[in-house]
């Protein structure tokens, strides 16, 4: 797309203002970064890092059959959903191929309150929006704009703003006033960090945005750094690790299959994926260290011991954390356990990889202890 043709966010001239390095994705104008990739990955990390989501899709289904309807084209048990909760979740077609990868909760009475990814929210709001039958109703929230706040620093960065933001635990959801207008809160993330996604009125989230940066532990992070971030914590990225044609056996997700969906299969592609649980899958995503050499990049080839092709990478760069080269991609369930001695070929060039355990860093979300 063309600088021309690009859409903005309500946040675009406030980037733009703070001298951000601005790009093309999911065909938005967004910040990649600010004073550089590698500065932010650590701040995050170390601190607390404020990141612009409003590219995303936010939407509210409502009615009397809302969940019912939803259930339909995803495998989460969203009926025994408490309020006050979110689930991670794939929307699936009938191949159990994901479409896409979601949020869904209920942060209050009012159905279900749901964020998709950016470069396919048209068409999953238009597949909904087909789809959806009986009382069930899609409401496209397209007057809001969403914040990310991430890293260990986050939780105080908030409750100083709102002290029950403190009281939360992953995935907790909650609607209520902040900052002086209505939101959307949880706690949650794409960065394996603490931290909260922050829907707000988009005719506020200038003053949001401005008010959150006038506290020193907080500093604008771009998507480079929102890259490294979620690659380190092992999140898959959909339109590279995950899309129309993989499934969530094939792509490691089984956690987002409910026990009790599974067992009454009602949901598309409920037959492809309990298939696979039960007789397996000809691939699975894999975490790979490079040993050697430059990082391996999307669509580069994995091989095994011997130099024979079985797969490729599908995200893959440096990992400041580590100080080491990783990367995720698919291969032969033979040759996914950790430990396995592969190769992946960049430049032409065949260089030393091991495949280890997700998550490359270890994931810091808030749980509160079980009652």
């Amino acid at each position: 797309m063309t600088d021309e043709t690009l859409k903005i966010t309500p946040l675009n001239a406030n980037h733009r203002r703070r001298g951000a390095r601005m790009v093309g994705f999911g065909g938005y104008d967004m910040p990649v970064q600010y004073e550089g990739v590698l500065a932010e990955h650590r701040w995050t990390r170390e601190h607390a890092g404020l990141f612009d989501v409003s590219h995303m899709g936010q939407a509210k289904i409502t009615g009397a059959d809302a969940i019912a309807q939803f259930e339909r084209f995803v495998p989460g048990d969203y009926q025994a959903l408490k309020a006050g909760k979110q689930k991670y979740s794939l929307l699936l077609n009938d191949q159990g191929g994901i479409l896409d990868d979601l949020m869904a909760g209920k942060p209050d009475h009012d159905g279900l309150y749901v964020v998709v990814n950016a470069g396919n929210k048209d068409a999953d709001f238009a597949h909904l929006e087909a789809n959806l039958s009986g009382d069930a109703k899609l409401k496209v929230l397209d007057d809001r704009a969403l914040l990310a706040i991430q890293g260990p620093e986050a939780a105080e960065v908030m409750a100083a703003h709102e002290p029950v933001l403190a009281e939360m635990g992953f995935m907790d959801s909650a609607r209520l006033m902040l900052f002086g207008v209505d939101c959307y809160v949880s706690r949650s993330g794409y960065t394996g960090e603490d931290g909260y996604e922050i829907s707000v009125p988009a005719a506020d989230a200038d003053r949001i945005w401005d008010l959150l940066l006038e506290d020193a532990r907080v500093k604008p992070i771009g998507l480079g750094a929102r890259d490294s971030l979620r690659l380190e914590a092992g999140l898959p990225l959909h339109g590279h690790d995950i899309d129309a044609g993989t499934t969530p056996v094939e792509a490691g997700l089984t956690f987002a299959l409910s026990k009790s969906r599974k067992e009454r299969a009602d949901f598309a592609g409920a037959d492809v994926i309990n298939g696979q649980l039960a007789n397996g899958t000809d691939r699975v995503r894999t975490a790979l260290i490079v040993k050697e050499g430059a990082p391996a990049r999307e669509g580069a080839e994995i091989a095994d011991a011997d130099g024979t092709v079985i797969g490729k990478v599908t995200s893959g760069g440096p990992s400041p954390t580590l100080g080491k080269n990783i990367a995720m991609g698919y291969v032969p369930p033979q040759f996914a356990e950790p430990g396995t001695e592969l190769k992946v070929v960049v430049r032409g060039k065949p260089a030393a990889a091991e495949v280890v355990a997700l998550p490359f860093v270890a994931q810091r979300y808030h749980r509160k202890p079980k009652a």
